[in-house]
């Protein structure tokens, strides 16, 4: 009896010995002494490089385990190769991540050419820019101060940078879902010749975002130079507060139709710049990544330093709202086609 102890002793510190180095193993992240590649699908360089280096240097901090981040660049067709790639040959095991331009979302919903990948299998880590509201405006020296007289004017000249660029498309929206009359749109500007056109009278009317308005153009809005009709907040329901008053484009829309083009359209824009995980990533890593991506959006010293670095404010979407708004993208073929339409250079069909 007198030996017990001893023999329990020993026992207890051979299993001491055993166990707390697997228990330490088991304890330790797997992301640490590991470095995490961002693939970017583009050219090094503009804001979609900043966006993406300080998502990048907010991630040591916040993934268990400090690891490593860098950044690969791979540019070609707009994303498309990026992405194919992260659906298709990337590694799977939690160390690479997808940085994606918005036409990431768009190419595929759309079926452009050179999509490989499917959307809804890859998994969302949510976006550092989502907000983008677009007003549409004219100059009011042409007394269009209300929705009679805007739809009563024939030809009113839209400007925008080229056809396809987000402006002209939401102009081309604007004009259709208003009803305007044999609207035309003049492209071939860039943004600050869009403001030296509808000032000197080169054009009559345009689309901006709203905080680049109030934020580069104050004296539109200060001296009352513009006439504003209607808005397409992005996201439904956040009201900017200089352009709270102006109609949302929804409420103009008559048909469902016209109302499933607006929420596809809104949802492009919503995506902001997607960060995203190859389909395969173990579940517990992708949703260490996710965690992550929430602490670093909502991370006051990242909203800072995001600003400086992009010239922007950061609009986050978290992970979970950035599965619900792909989840929700209208997929109607017949609507898919009339968006389309809508983006080229025919004249827009009748409301």
């Amino acid at each position: 009896m007198m030996k017990t102890p001893n023999c329990v002793l020993f026992v207890s510190f051979v299993l001491h010995a055993v166990l707390l180095p697997a228990l330490s193993l088991a304890q330790a992240p797997f992301f640490q002494g590991k470095t995490i590649t961002i693939i970017r699908g583009s050219e090094p360089g503009g804001v979609g490089e900043m966006r993406t280096r300080a998502v990048a240097n907010y991630l040591k901090k916040h993934v268990p385990g400090n690891p490593a981040v860098v950044i690969e660049f791979m540019p070609g067709a707009g994303g498309t190769k990026a992405a194919n790639h992260l659906f298709r040959g990337a590694r799977t095991d939690g160390l690479v991540i997808g940085s994606a331009p918005s036409g990431m979302v768009s190419s595929a919903v759309l079926g452009e050419k050179g999509v490989q990948y499917e959307l809804d299998k890859f998994i969302f880590l949510g976006s550092p820019n989502s907000a983008s509201h677009y007003v549409f405006f004219t100059h009011r020296k042409l007394g269009l101060s209300n929705l009679e007289k805007l739809r009563a004017h024939a030809g009113l000249r839209i400007g925008a940078q080229t056809v396809g660029h987000p402006i002209y498309l939401t102009g081309r929206l604007f004009a259709y879902v208003l009803g305007l009359k044999d609207p035309k749109f003049v492209v071939g500007y860039s943004s600050p010749e869009l403001d030296v056109a509808i000032l000197g009278g080169e054009i009559d009317a345009s689309s901006g975002v709203a905080s680049s308005i109030v934020k580069q153009n104050p004296e539109f809005l200060d001296q009352k130079l513009m006439d504003f009709h209607s808005i397409m907040e992005i996201p439904r329901g956040d009201k900017h507060p200089r352009f709270a008053q102006v109609p949302e484009l929804d409420s103009f829309a008559k048909t469902e139709r016209q109302r499933q083009v607006l929420a596809l359209h809104r949802t492009f824009r919503l995506a902001g710049s997607p960060f995203v995980l190859p389909p395969g990533t173990p579940k517990d890593r992708a949703e260490i990544l996710r965690e992550a991506m929430r602490k670093i959006y909502s991370d006051k010293e990242f909203l800072v330093e995001y600003a400086k670095m992009t010239g922007e404010e950061a609009t986050p979407l978290i992970p979970e709202a950035h599965d619900k708004a792909i989840r929700e993208l209208p997929r109607d073929p017949e609507v898919i086609e009339f968006y389309k339409s809508l983006g080229g250079t025919q004249p827009l069909p009748a409301r």
